[in-house]
């Protein structure tokens, strides 16, 4: 059994700024892939898995129309993954294709038999991570985000001129000759 040394998420994040970094000689900051919000264009790549016969009839015997539905499902999920902001990185990384291609199977298998399947889903849950479609993965995988300057841009514009401030009210009562005493 190992002992010591770095693990994901073991501590807070090192300070590239700090002496110790300095001394290490890890002075230069993380270098951060920016992804495009608006998500990946181009085309999702051909499904990598073979069809595989998934479902049974009540005797046992294979269920051609469950078989198709699991697999158009299978396909439904594969194309959404491709439209993430995510996909932008996977195009140039087509070794992880057969994992995503797991990923949307796996999440297929789930979503018709979310019961039985716990140790599937921790499984599918750290692919979601390797692959960088959690928060921990992104940043494990050096990737962000970036802001859709052209949407913020619009609402700076739809915002008009900032409303103009109105004194503030009193909130003492007005004093009135005869409450004074004179």
């Amino acid at each position: 059994m190992p002992k010591g040394g770095a693990r994901p998420r073991s501590g807070p994040p090192a300070d590239p700024t700090s002496a110790r970094s300095e001394r290490r000689g890890a002075t230069t900051a993380v270098q951060v892939t920016a992804l495009p919000s608006e998500g990946y264009r181009g085309r999702a790549p051909a499904f990598p898995l073979p069809k595989i016969g998934r479902g049974l009839t009540a005797d046992g015997c294979p269920d051609a129309a469950a078989a198709t539905a699991f697999r158009k499902r299978e396909l439904e999920i594969w194309r959404a993954q491709w439209k993430k902001p995510q996909a932008a990185a996977w195009a140039q990384e087509s070794w992880r294709w057969d994992r995503i291609a797991l990923y949307c199977r796996w999440t297929a298998v789930i979503e018709a038999e979310p019961d039985k399947n716990a140790s599937l889903i921790a499984r599918q849950r750290e692919v979601a991570i390797e692959h960088g479609l959690t928060p921990d993965g992104m940043k494990a995988n050096g990737w962000a985000i970036a802001a859709n300057q052209v949407a913020q841009q619009a609402e700076k514009k739809n915002a008009g001129p900032a409303a103009k401030k109105t004194a503030p009210q009193r909130r003492l009562r007005a004093v009135s000759d005869s409450d004074s005493g004179s």
